[in-house]
């Protein structure tokens, strides 16, 4: 039996910093998406919200304030929290609602208005909270990307040079985005330039926070198939497998590794894409295109060699050869990825979904791919053993 489910329509609202609620955000991302695809709101029979963060924790009940919004019309609503892969379980739930028969006609939304500065958990006194303990240690995200690079130059050579073409490759793409917040295309010498912020990540190797929205109008293929849109693309994996015991490397908000003294190693990040590829039934030599999460320009290059597009160490040279950047075999965050956007947590994973979808109808403008692309793949992860990797094919 497939369970593959259709994308029938996408809508976003632009990334910044607007100053407004999450639910006007969302509420152009959903009627954007309602208007692509081309169905009436009042057809909707199911809505999944992404769980809207506040300081790293769920925070705005999603999918029934967007029903709200759009209109009360009795639809069954569902909310996901999963940090950063929020979105992808939000896509899960409608998935699973579809394939069991209970609906044809969903929408899934992510949207957030974020504070400034890097997130960061809730006031108060939480010491039975991990999140909390590491915060208090002075452990901040960036530290966490930090340590991820100094790995790469410890086990690979990578150097800053290398992530700084992390940087250049993606605000060459999100200057031709219009849903991105930053349309500057950098150099290497601003990129050394930026203030630094954990050895070795300077301020242009971190991403930002952002708020934004995304939202999608996914179907049965019976609907599609009724309403003559056989050809959209379709949803063909999802994965949001956790972690296995035990773990080689620091995941956040743990502060070391597990012991591999009795029994092997594994990594979370290269689980997730394994898991998706296993269930839509194809190989990393498939994949046309990535869209990945660049908390920082070093973790792109991690997350090219978890997907398998490369060897291990040798996602730099990959990056080097052209190959990564639009144009090249394999392109990867076309969109300018989270350099570009920053972090909207539950709008994003639904925003990468966005650009697969664009770019395998050939509606992606000046950073469009090759018109051959027929797959493409996502991957990202957040706290507390969460993460996704979702599979678009046409």
């Amino acid at each position: 039996m497939s369970k593959d489910i259709v994308i029938l329509g996408v809508g976003m609202h632009p990334w910044g910093k607007w100053g407004r609620s999450f639910i006007d955000y969302g509420v152009v991302a959903a009627r954007a998406a309602l208007k692509d695809a081309g169905v009436d709101w009042c057809d909707v029979q199911f809505v999944s919200g992404a769980a809207t963060i506040r300081n790293g924790y769920p925070g705005q009940v999603s999918g029934a304030t967007f029903a709200q919004a759009l209109g009360w019309q009795g639809a069954q609503v569902n909310t996901s929290y999963a940090a950063c892969a929020s979105g992808s379980q939000a896509l899960a739930a409608a998935r699973s609602k579809i394939l069991s028969g209970e609906c044809e006609l969903a929408l899934v939304i992510g949207s957030d208005t974020t504070p400034k500065g890097f997130l960061a958990p809730a006031k108060g006194e939480r010491p039975d909270d991990p999140d909390w303990v590491r915060f208090r240690l002075g452990i901040t995200n960036p530290s966490y990307f930090a340590l991820y690079a100094r790995r790469r130059m410890a086990l690979y050579g990578d150097t800053v040079d290398d992530f700084a073409q992390v940087k250049i490759k993606n605000s060459k793409h999100g200057c031709e985005n219009p849903n991105a917040r930053y349309r500057k295309c950098f150099s290497a010498a601003e990129v050394a330039a930026s203030p630094m912020v954990a050895n070795p990540l300077r301020l242009m190797d971190i991403c930002a926070t952002s708020d934004g929205a995304a939202a999608l109008i996914v179907s049965s293929v019976d609907y599609a198939r009724r309403i003559g849109r056989t050809d959209a693309p379709k949803v063909a994996a999802i994965s949001t497998v956790t972690p296995t015991f035990a773990s080689s490397m620091i995941e956040m908000p743990d502060l070391a590794t597990d012991s591999a003294v009795s029994a092997a190693a594994h990594s979370f990040r290269a689980a997730l894409p394994v898991k998706a590829y296993e269930e839509a039934g194809i190989g990393p030599q498939d994949i046309d295109l990535a869209e990945v999460y660049d908390l920082s320009t070093a973790l792109e290059l991690d997350w090219m060699e978890d997907l398998q597009l490369c060897a291990r160490g040798e996602a730099a040279a990959l990056l080097r050869s052209g190959a990564t950047q639009v144009g090249g075999r394999i392109p990867v965050n076309a969109s300018g990825g989270l350099a570009c956007f920053g972090e909207a947590v539950p709008a994003q994973a639904l925003a990468q979904v966005c650009e697969l979808t664009w770019q395998l109808r050939g509606q992606a403008g000046a950073r469009q791919v090759s018109a051959d692309a027929k797959v493409g793949i996502t991957a990202n992860q957040g706290l507390f053993g969460h993460g996704s990797s979702v599979i678009v094919k046409r």
